[in-house]
């Protein structure tokens, strides 16, 4: 399991350069019963667990004895440094099952592509699932070796699900297909959406102020 250190945090807006300039990150951690909490993070060690957990793996932070299970749900990124800034995580509750969209990793080589020269067209990005929240995919790989002509498709139900997870998509809906060389390419781009949990986001609109003003 993953797990983040926190700390409550009880600053905000512009007072939180000082906090950020020391490797601090400020988050704040909503869902379930329990109202929201503004938190500090270790930077380092949450880009750390980000790149391991994306936002559909488990993680735990431990607010001194309290221990949250979390989904990190938003990462709000510098618009010129690329630097973490603010993140939002959602506190789940483990024995419920909870639909989330998991990202696809395309992988392996067409032989439509190196054969026929024909082009790949992406149709899905992410796919939403159901799954007890220790059960959810960090994502689903696509093998897109088995393009092997011109008018080859990759479905939904080509994928393997892992134990314990639902399908939401229909089994027949086109993840990627090959087109001719010369044809127009057009990839369908979704944003990963969370959001699709319902949550209550409360207390959101002075975190959102913070970030907005850490941009200028």
């Amino acid at each position: 399991m993953l797990t983040l250190q926190a700390q409550r945090r009880e600053t905000f807006g512009k007072d939180l350069v000082a906090g950020r300039a020391e490797g601090r990150l400020p988050a704040v951690i909503y869902g379930g019963k329990n109202p929201a909490e503004a938190l500090w993070l270790d930077v380092k060690d949450f880009n750390k667990v980000l790149s391991s957990a994306g936002e559909s793996t488990l993680v735990t932070v431990k607010i001194g004895d309290d221990k949250k299970d979390v989904l990190i749900h938003e990462v709000v990124k510098h618009p010129v440094s690329g630097k973490t800034i603010h993140v939002d995580l959602f506190a789940v509750d483990t024995k419920k099952p909870i639909r989330v969209s998991i990202p696809l990793v395309f992988e392996g080589v067409a032989p439509a592509i190196k054969d026929f020269g024909g082009a790949l067209i992406k149709v899905l990005h992410e796919l939403e699932v159901e799954a007890l929240p220790k059960d959810l995919p960090h994502d689903f790989i696509v093998d897109i070796s088995g393009l092997v002509a011109l008018d080859s498709q990759i479905h939904v139900s080509d994928l393997k699900l892992p134990t314990g997870v639902t399908m939401i998509a229909e089994a027949d809906e086109v993840i990627a297909s090959i087109t001719e060389a010369g044809e127009e390419v057009k990839e369908e781009e979704t944003p990963i959406d969370i959001s699709a949990i319902e949550v209550e986001k409360k207390g959101k609109s002075e975190e959102e102020a913070e970030a907005t003003e850490t941009k200028e």
